[in-house]
């Protein structure tokens, strides 16, 4: 087999977007370089080619297999959709992902109905009258497809969000990174370029490993990259700082104060960010002490009083306090535990 190939630069993102390291020759040349050879063929193994970019799941196959015509004759993917599918990074066309839904969706109704219609004659037999065994077969057969559904079209602007709150986690210490190649008057595209590489920076290493694939593999210049990666990006900071970038490159600036200007600009947000958090977290050990374990003291104590007084509503009492003492204390005790560990897991991004 025979391609016809320019030798690109030497890319470590290339490699990670699934391409073979067994065909990917790459090193830099210039015409007036001994080694320019142009464009030449080059022999590759039998059978090599290139991994997919777009890598679907066996049940993600199946359902454009099966449902991909209907999905392109009957629905239009709004643009909505598409961009909340390249800004969360998942990497699926939109009528694929109709498809998924809908195959989901029909095989929710299906085990709703069969589910249904047992229970609802399973009750029948039991003495429930018909009324009711219909109703809720109904609800089985309708409820969970509509929620699987719903939860499938929103999965994709969930997921952005998540990783909008990541990007905006660690856009200051990478901010930082890029200030100081910037000083050390680094071109913008190797400073993205290396920013790609460092894994620390989480999904900013990420977005900037997207703007590079654009140079190096696609061939776009950096500043449609950047405008590109810009649109792309799911974090309003990410792209103000990508659309500053654009904007004082073609109006003539210079890029190194802006990168040291928007490095302290993100350094005093995340500050004022981490005093508006530890407010937060002082408000609800305010909350927690009030709500969680003072409450709870005087109302166990005052019902106690109270079953012991009362003469003809003791049980009622009694009842009551097992409630409060089992589901009321322990769950607003794990609900505080799992907002405080969002909030943790959201300051880390």
């Amino acid at each position: 087999m025979k391609v016809i190939c320019l030798p690109p630069e030497r890319s470590d993102t290339f490699d990670k977007l699934e391409a073979s390291k067994a065909y990917v020759k790459t090193k830099r040349f210039r015409p007036d370089d001994a080694g320019f050879r142009g464009p030449h063929q080059i022999r590759l193994a039998k059978g090599s080619k290139p991994a997919a970019y777009i890598k679907l799941t066996p049940f993600q196959e199946t359902s454009w297999r099966f449902l991909g015509g209907f999905v392109e004759s009957k629905f239009e993917p709004t643009q909505e959709l598409e961009d909340n599918l390249v800004q969360a990074h998942l990497k699926i066309r939109p009528e694929e992902y109709l498809a998924y839904v809908w195959m989901s969706t029909f095989i929710m109704v299906i085990v709703g109905v069969i589910l249904g219609v047992i229970l609802g004659a399973l009750m029948f037999i039991l003495g429930a009258d018909a009324m009711t065994s219909i109703i809720i077969a109904i609800l089985l057969a309708v409820v969970p497809a509509v929620l699987a559904y719903f939860v499938l079209m929103h999965s994709p602007s969930s997921t952005k969000k998540k990783r909008g709150t990541k990007i905006d986690a660690k856009i200051s210490g990478a901010m930082s990174f890029i200030s100081a190649m910037a000083s050390a008057d680094v071109p913008v595209d190797v400073i993205f370029k290396e920013l790609s590489k460092q894994t620390v920076y989480g999904e900013v290493a990420e977005e900037a490993e997207w703007i590079t694939r654009d140079t190096e593999l696609l061939g776009v210049d950096i500043l449609s990259a950047i405008r590109a990666g810009a649109a792309r990006s799911p974090s309003i900071k990410f792209q103000d700082f990508l659309q500053g970038v654009v904007t004082t490159s073609t109006s003539g600036g210079q890029l190194k104060p802006y990168f040291l200007m928007k490095a302290e600009q993100f350094e005093k947000e995340d500050k004022l960010e981490m005093k508006k958090n530890m407010e937060t977290l002082g408000m609800l050990a305010e909350s927690f002490v009030t709500v969680v374990v003072a409450f709870p003291l005087f109302l166990v104590v005052i019902m106690a009083i109270m079953g012991l007084i009362s003469k003809g509503g003791s049980g009622f009492v009694v009842t009551l306090l097992y409630v409060v003492v089992g589901l009321m204390i322990p769950i607003s005790q794990f609900g505080f535990i799992f907002v405080i560990w969002n909030m943790e897991q959201e300051a880390r991004g």
